[in-house]
């Protein structure tokens, strides 16, 4: 079986590829890697933030053949305050914000996630959460699933939370550019002269740092729980 990892940031993989074989992409912001595991060849992607980005991380998912399986991970920002930074949680419904279908993922209840075309503010979770009811909020899972049902299979979504529902962040939006890459200096330039951001942006930090260590635990846990059920080795 041939399974796609899709992700936004490289961050986001980090502790998951360790030890995975880095593969040329040729393409700026596409960074690309894969692992024979029993009798799986696991391929993941990191292509850049939003739909476009995702939609051109699953196509380098492709290159190496027909995937059997899309699996969307990454950080995620809280929508209620039950939901816990650095912590993982797998996915049941995907809704798309902008054109409100809605997608399942796994075959396990889990949490609802809403997939907004740009980074929100705390405001706008709260927004997001009384309007769908929704645990989290990305902005790639959508059309990961859209993908995945266009493709005819299964879809998994394992997301990690890196800022809470009540975190003051600066504005992101204007410093991603149109492949989905943040575009670091100008952003460090930005803030830089707005000390008010410092303290969440370190928040921010270390809470993604915990959150993809804990996606790597959750995704290696459910390849393995996987390949039991079919009786691979």
């Amino acid at each position: 079986m041939r399974v796609g990892i899709i992700a936004a940031l490289p961050g986001e993989l980090k502790p998951l590829v360790r030890g995975w074989e880095l593969q040329r992409s040729g393409v700026k912001g596409l960074s690309v890697w894969k692992r024979l595991q029993g009798g799986d060849e696991l391929i993941a992607v990191s292509g850049g933030m939003g739909s476009h980005a995702a939609i051109r991380s699953v196509v380098a998912a492709e290159f190496f053949g027909a995937l059997d399986m899309l699996i969307s991970v990454g950080w995620a920002g809280a929508l209620n305050a039950t939901v816990k930074t650095g912590q993982c949680y797998e996915v049941s419904t995907v809704i798309d914000v902008q054109t409100g279908e809605r997608y399942g993922a796994g075959d396990r209840p889990g949490m609802r996630l809403v997939t907004a075309h740009q980074v929100v503010d705390a405001a706008e979770k709260q927004r997001l959460h009384q309007s769908y009811g929704a645990d989290l909020v990305d902005m790639e899972a959508a059309s990961v699933a859209r993908l995945a049902q266009m493709r005819d299979v299964p879809f998994y979504c394992f997301k990690a939370v890196s800022d809470s529902l009540d975190a003051e962040l600066p504005d992101m939006n204007g410093f991603i550019d149109v492949q989905g890459q943040m575009q670091m200096m100008p952003f460090l330039a930005h803030v830089a002269a707005r000390p008010r951001y410092w303290g969440a942006l370190l928040e921010l930090g270390k809470n993604s740092s915990v959150a993809a260590h804990a996606i790597a635990k959750e995704v290696n846990g459910f390849l393995d729980r996987r390949d039991m059920k079919n009786g691979q080795v």
